[in-house]
């Protein structure tokens, strides 16, 4: 019977009938709805059916259908006229079917002749009575009274381009007379077009902010990196090279940092304020670009050009603290002034340090040995294995030469290779009596011997040759040696008189010497413990440093 629920329902108001009558021809309505049409409609008192036509003449009396009436009330009773399913009923945000008497169901389709809402049930005429087929049909609209002009009550069809307004036709004859009119049809095709160019403006527009916010995203992560890189590299200079010095400037040290950090901070601050308002920017852009989307497939052309104006007229450009140019300049600045502040410092420091060991009294460890040829008799070659090299240095000559990078090396991913410090082991362990020599230049260099079993990942002392039981370094300078093995610096040495130095490991005695040579063998430094395992030759090379393996005679 559910299926069939058209059969109870009354043709003229196309509800259930209510207090149900029969006419003679068979057909069944309202009594009310009938009455009404009769009413309305008669013709020198001849009355007819409104689905067949039948007339009737006089007016018929027209009594309850007893049975008829009982049926639609079981129904009403037993909820058995195919309730609708619950999403069909309209909800607060949604447009009411306008005829609908009982519970409201949602309205699928406006019409602009009508000028009412209609569900799928109460919409069917229009589909099938021929006047309603002409009739325009949109989507259902919430505002469909602001489709009626206020003055006339009579649909907006035309626009006025003088006014810049919706009107009615009766309009275009009083007060907008002599008015520039057109369609609402036509002006509707004309905006579209207008409506494509803001569209194109808007996503320019929000490209263009796009790669600004990734710049400056870009410099602002690069400001934080070089802060780290530069506190990072001080401390190790500070930590590696002159520690005993730095331990009694501790304040200045600090002091170093803070600033570093401060200049970061700076950079950070005048940078999140112009990033936010872009983000915002951008974000808006976006849900203006939306908007006109859906403006574009619009139906109703009324709808679209009252909506035009206030869509399409583009925002203006936000008025940025600081331009954005200035901003990323400022955020560069930063990031160079961290580095010279550093370098600035650690240069002050080696300049101190100088001058301090220049006014010590030489050490009384340094002898002079003139016999260079009985070295050479255990005189060793090799070459650096380029698989444990930082990829911060450069190799040449057949891996004998060793100088510092700026930009990263394309070395393949090893597990032998040091990842932080700028440092590289040979290939061969030495487990003999050997002689080896390297000449250096620039600043600072590691000349150092270690187990193969140092640590090569990550920056901590255990990577670092000297700083671990596993290596011992002689680190040489322009203005000073220091000699480092287990993370202590016990020796201090003046500087060599040649940058070649020679290194004579005697495995079995446990014996390790280093030496300056010249036209004389003077020695610098010499160890005496017990090596338990192959040595590797080592070597590291800081900022602006070369150094070569020498290839000696026979």
């Amino acid at each position: 019977m559910a299926d069939n629920l058209e059969l109870f329902c009354c043709s003229i108001c196309l509800d259930l009938m209510k207090d149900p009558v029969t006419t003679a021809c068979g057909h069944s309505y309202c009594m009310g709805c009938i009455k009404e049409s009769w009413d309305q409609d008669n013709l020198k008192g001849v009355y007819s059916c409104p689905q067949c036509r039948q007339t009737f003449s006089p007016r018929p009396t027209l009594k309850r259908n007893t049975v008829l009436a009982e049926v639609v009330e079981n129904l009403k009773t037993a909820d058995f006229q195919g309730t609708p399913p619950a999403h069909c009923y309209a909800e607060p945000e949604d447009v009411e079917c306008d005829v609908c008497e009982r519970k409201k169901l949602k309205a699928v389709k406006s019409c602009l002749v009508c000028l009412a809402s209609y569900c799928e049930t109460h919409l069917q005429p229009h589909y099938h009575v021929p006047p309603l087929k002409k009739h325009k049909l949109v989507n259902a609209l919430t505002d469909l009274q602001e489709k009626i002009c206020p003055n006339h009550d009579k649909l907006l069809e035309v626009y006025c381009r003088t006014d810049q307004q919706c009107i009615c036709y009766q309009c275009t004859m009083d007060e907008h007379k002599g008015h520039d009119t057109v369609s609402a049809a036509a002006e509707r095709t004309e905006k579209q077009h207008q409506l494509g160019e803001t569209q194109g403006e808007g996503k320019q527009r929000a490209q263009m902010r796009e790669k600004e916010l990734q710049e400056l995203r870009h410099a602002v992560d690069a400001m934080k990196e070089s802060s780290w890189v530069a506190v990072d590299d001080f401390e190790r200079m500070c930590t590696m090279h002159i520690l005993s010095y730095i331990r009694s400037n501790e304040r200045r040290r600090s002091e170093v940092k803070e600033l570093v950090r401060a200049l970061e901070k700076a950079g950070v601050s005048q940078a999140e304020g112009l990033l936010e308002q872009l983000e915002q920017e951008v974000t808006e852009l976006k849900r203006r670009d939306s908007e006109l989307e859906q403006l574009s497939h619009i139906e109703d052309h009324i709808h679209f050009l009252q909506s035009f104006d206030s869509l399409c007229d583009p925002p203006g450009p936000k008025a940025f603290p600081s331009s954005f140019e200035a901003v990323k300049k400022f955020v560069s600045e930063q990031k160079e002034r961290m580095k010279n502040i550093c370098k600035e410092e650690t240069d002050k420091m080696w300049n101190c340090l100088e001058r301090n060991m220049l006014t010590k009294p030489s050490s009384p460890s340094m002898q002079v040995d003139s016999t260079r040829s009985t070295f050479l008799n255990d005189y060793r070659s090799m070459e650096v294995d380029p698989n444990t090299a930082c990829a911060t240095l450069s190799l040449s000559n057949r891996n004998k030469d060793i100088s510092w990078s700026d930009k990263a090396q394309a070395y393949s991913d090893h597990p032998e290779r040091f990842t932080y410090y700028h440092q590289a082991l040979c290939k061969v362990g030495l487990a003999e009596t050997c002689y080896w020599e390297v000449e250096w230049s620039g600043g600072i260099v590691d000349v150092a011997v270690s187990y193969r079993g140092i640590s090569r990942k990550g920056w901590g002392n255990d990577c670092c040759f000297g700083h671990n039981d596993q290596s011992w370094s002689l680190v040489c300078s322009p203005s000073s040696c220091s000699f480092w093995h287990n993370n202590n610096n016990k020796t201090k040495i003046p500087v060599p008189r040649s940058s070649r130095v020679g290194v004579y490991l005697d495995h079995k005695a446990g014996t390790l010497s280093f030496y300056s040579v010249s036209d004389t063998m003077t020695l610098l430094h010499r160890v005496q413990t017990i090596f338990t395992e192959p040595l590797y030759p080592g070597f590291g090379v800081d900022l602006g440093s070369s150094l070569k393996i020498c290839h000696l005679p026979a």
